[in-house]
């Protein structure tokens, strides 16, 4: 008796990008940790020393959180209204923060104390960094103004007016200089200050408003953030070097990955997108629930915090352990097994069963209902409808068709009829499908009256489906038509013109 040959089903081809190592850097994500604030997540940042706290600017507070515990540890509430931009020093040690009521403070991170009070903007400070050097901090206004404060001194040691035209919402300050500073505004423009000079070296026009900006780690390209659109600036030449237009709402938030390898943008279409430096090409997407206003990565890309419109505060961690690769070793040694012959180890792969897919046992058994039963459930119909429809064209070819749809009660035949509406109009799928619908209506045509309301309705909306192929494929051809018109009639044309041509020539000789 000969075996029985199981089915080899071709499956769709896959559109999707290959996996690449990116994907397996940032796929190792765990369930986020989300904790509820009382207002929009204005902004975050990563301290850069271990153990990595971020600090949260919301109402009129700003929290430092344990990235581990993700609990607050510290909770500066010196604000009489909104707080905005609190970043870390490079040691960790201060925080400043701008706010509603137009100064910009400096606090101590262990003892939550107000160092000092920075008095001079006449609007709301939304930006604040410390320069390279630790000494000064650059604060960004929608006074239009853009200041360098001393530390030390408590008075301004930098004062640019007059630059630009519109609210200042964006700022950075380089990663290798103490003294430049970049603002960036709702007027549209980017302008580089040098204390140095006390003058603009560079102004470039982003034609949006700017919502954002950073430097990459050698100081000598610029991000820019505003509409919908990232921009990459050389600051030493002047120029745009690239644009990244990926998201169709307005990017909010950058920040690096990597240790400086990758840019990450968060934006108001809810996705979180990462990019290649080297190539700017994106290289992963992360979905979250609501718009994002915040994003900030921890310096070894183990914590990522997102904060969003709706005052959520997103704690994910990235899964570092070996977890990944103990599988893997687990799988190995599954499919291999080590031979000890003569003090030599040598590695033999263990020969696996030809396993046979259940409905393939069916099939083979002629119980062709039980067949199509094994296809039907959500697991496969929905997630990999080409081995249902594999199946239909199975039982199509032994004519068993009629004998698997008949005798089905009221809910096993609204599935199918489900299934059947919702993959119809696949081209791939839909000479096989249209071809059971038509057995379907012919075996149940005496009982449809008596059928419930889900199976009529279904019914309905699959005379609407068809209707509406039938339709697309009219128009479809019409247009085919038209483009062979077209098509003959460019082909047609030179012709003319060159007949024309040498009948105007002859004219002239005669």
């Amino acid at each position: 008796m000969t075996s029985f040959k199981k089915s080899f089903v071709k499956p769709f081809a896959h559109t999707t990008e290959q996996y690449t190592v990116e994907d397996s850097y940032w796929k190792k994500l765990t369930s986020p940790v989300l904790v509820k604030e009382f207002g929009p997540i204005d902004y975050v940042h990563f301290s850069q020393k271990l153990p990595y706290h971020f600090a949260v600017s919301c109402s009129a507070r700003v929290q430092v959180y344990n990235p581990v515990t993700k609990v607050v540890t510290k909770n500066i509430n010196k604000f009489k209204e909104a707080a905005y931009g609190a970043s870390f020093r490079a040691d960790g040690q201060l925080l400043c923060a701008g706010g509603e009521e137009s100064i910009v403070r400096l606090f101590e991170v262990n003892t939550k104390s107000m160092l000092r009070q920075f008095k001079g903007h006449k609007a709301a400070v939304h930006r604040t960094f410390f320069t390279r050097d630790g000494l000064h901090i650059a604060s960004f206004s929608d006074d239009k103004n853009v200041s360098l404060w001393d530390i030390a001194s408590q008075h301004i040691s930098g004062h640019y007016e007059g630059y630009h035209t519109d609210y200042i919402r964006a700022g950075c300050v380089s990663p290798v200089s103490s003294n430049i500073v970049v603002s960036g505004g709702y007027d549209k423009n980017i302008n580089v200050f040098d204390s140095r000079t006390k003058s603009v070296s560079m102004s470039v026009n982003h034609e949006a408003p700017v919502e954002s900006l950073m430097f990459l780690p050698s100081g000598s390209l610029l991000i820019s953030a505003g509409g919908t659109e990232v921009r990459i600036w050389d600051v030493l030449a002047g120029k745009l070097l690239a644009k990244l237009t990926q998201n169709h709402k307005t990017v909010t938030a950058l920040c690096m990955a990597k240790n400086g390898s990758a840019i990450v943008t968060a934006s108001l279409d809810k996705h979180v997108k990462i990019y290649n430096v080297s190539s700017f090409q994106l290289s992963h997407d992360i979905t979250y629930p609501s718009p994002v206003l915040s994003i900030d990565i921890s310096r070894d890309d183990k914590t990522i915090v997102a904060g969003t419109v709706d005052g959520i505060v997103n704690i994910t961690k990235r899964d570092t352990t070996l977890k990944h690769n103990s599988e893997n070793k687990k799988r190995l040694a599954r499919s291999e097994a080590i031979v000890h012959s003569d003090g030599i180890n040598m590695t033999v792969p263990v020969m696996q069963p030809d396993q046979m897919a259940k409905f393939d046992i069916a099939l083979r058994k002629f119980n062709y209902s039980q067949a199509l039963d094994l296809v039907l459930i959500h697991a496969i119909a929905f997630k990999k409808p080409h081995v249902t429809v594999f199946v239909f064209d199975e039982l199509c070819r032994r004519n068993g068709l009629v004998q698997a749809i008949s005798n089905r009660n009221q809910k096993q035949l609204a599935f199918l009829l489900n299934f059947i509406v919702r993959y119809i109009g696949v081209r791939k799928l839909s000479k096989t499908l249209t071809h059971v619908a038509s057995t379907i209506i012919d075996c149940y045509w005496d009982i449809f009256d008596s059928c419930t309301f889900e199976v009529r309705a279904l019914l309905i909306k699959l005379h609407s489906v068809v209707e509406n192929e039938i339709l697309l494929t009219k128009r479809l051809l019409a247009i085919d038509g038209l483009v062979k018109m077209l098509l003959i009639s460019s082909e047609v044309v030179p012709d003319i013109t060159e007949t024309q041509k040498s009948m105007k020539s002859i004219l002239k000789n005669s």
